[in-house]
């Protein structure tokens, strides 16, 4: 991806929002690799302090992602639970502990059940109030919830970066 792709899909975007998904299994990667990865793919998109990012707050790639995020960018940060943040996972938890400051809201959909609908209602969501997705899905990982996020914000016709890992 070139600088010029980047401004062409910032330039055509509505609004500057952005979702994250990504694979939960982080662990056969150091998280140095992620900063990595996460510099090149993300810091072009959120070079513009008016980007919003939307994360789902759950271990794994949108704890990595918003750590980074809050700490390299000036971005907005959006964290969207499908439930109530007291069920997110307390690794996910003292992220956002740490990270209170940089997030500009925290919106609870306040499911009934923690269940793969409650977890795909959370994906349209965040895709929904995005220009674009960047997704990090786990090689091999047909079948995830990375990748029904990937298909349905290509179902929308809106861009998507994705970046295996």
């Amino acid at each position: 991806m070139t600088t010029y792709d980047t401004k062409l899909i910032m330039d055509e975007m509505v609004n500057r929002a952005v979702t994250i998904t990504g694979t939960r299994a982080t662990r056969h990667r150091r998280h140095s690799d992620f900063a990595g990865l996460f510099g090149a793919y993300l810091a072009p998109f959120a070079a513009h302090e008016a980007s919003v990012f939307y994360l789902g707050g759950a271990k794994g790639i949108d704890t990595l992602a918003l750590t980074w995020l809050a700490e390299n960018t000036a971005v907005q940060l959006v964290v969207v639970v499908p439930g109530t943040l007291d069920q997110q996972p307390v690794e996910a938890r003292s992220a956002l502990d740490r990270h209170q400051a940089r997030i500009a809201q925290i919106i609870e959909l306040r499911a009934e059940a923690l269940n793969t609908e409650a977890y795909h209602t959370r994906n349209r969501y965040m895709v929904d109030r995005s220009g674009m997705t960047i997704g990090f899905p786990h090689a091999g990982g047909a079948g995830s919830g990375t990748w029904q996020t990937l298909d349905y914000t290509a179902e929308l016709g809106k861009p998507r970066l994705i970046v295996p890992v």
